[in-house]
């Protein structure tokens, strides 16, 4: 029996107080990295460049040593020889994960899997949903609250309160910073992996200021391309158990 922990942080599971110990800073800062480093594997060390096109929490699964691996490549697609980028006319994906140039144009690159991975880690920074922020009167996603708290100087108020006793304050604000830099809404814009593996890593390197996020706030704009998945499987930790085959 593998025993294997899917990582979706729902925001009313994250505050069971067993769960937050489980979910302490050492421990989200260590999954962020081992996503970064896992896409990093797909974009560029692998014989075959592959873009994942549905990044998100629940696409997250955790081992026993709590070590992240990305998981569902149900709609993966290659990218041949020198090929940086591709268009489909079939949009397919999670909103709220989807770079606003896959959802209204249907490209997709390294880049839009860079987008997904930056609300990813808004997400586990902020235990937050991504889909709640879709869903209120407000309308705003997860990344325009971070941008609105991060230009107010007020980016800790971001923070998980379960981390409060185990947060690295200058971690997470570097987390933030390249959770931001990640869903600027021009994709040139947006580091590489290498770049974002290299910022996570480094306590000393002095980090881009990010531009203005694409918010992707309005649901009409997501409601024109098709779900491979409910978008609410987002934050909550749950231990399942995959029999051995």
């Amino acid at each position: 029996m593998i025993a294997n922990f899917m990582l979706s942080m729902e925001i009313e599971t994250i505050q069971d107080r067993t769960l937050c110990v489980l979910l302490n800073w050492e421990l989200r800062f260590n999954i962020i990295m081992g996503i970064a480093r896992g896409l990093l594997y797909l974009h560029r060390d692998s014989r075959l460049k592959i873009i994942h096109r549905d990044l998100k929490t629940s696409n997250v699964l955790l081992d026993e040593e709590m070590n992240p691996k990305i998981s569902d490549f149900g709609l993966a697609r290659i990218l041949g020889g020198q090929q940086t980028e591709a268009n489909t006319q079939r949009v397919v994906g999670t909103y709220g994960y989807m770079a606003p140039e896959y959802a209204m144009d249907g490209d997709f690159s390294t880049k839009s899997d860079v987008f997904s991975f930056g609300v990813v880690v808004l997400e586990i920074l902020s235990g937050k949903r991504n889909a709640a922020f879709y869903k209120s009167d407000q309308n705003f996603s997860l990344s325009a609250y971070a941008w609105r708290l991060w230009k107010e100087e007020k980016v800790l108020d971001l923070m998980d309160r379960a981390l409060c006793e185990t947060c690295d304050a200058n971690e997470f604000v570097r987390c933030v910073n390249v959770g931001l830099l990640c869903v600027q809404e021009n994709q040139w814009d947006r580091p590489t992996m290498s770049n974002v593996v290299f910022m996570l890593e480094s306590d000393t390197a002095s980090l881009p200021t990010p531009k203005k996020p694409a918010f992707a706030a309005s649901r009409s704009l997501f409601n024109t391309a098709s779900s491979s998945s409910k978008a609410d499987s987002y934050v909550d930790l749950t231990n399942t158990l995959e029999q051995g085959r």
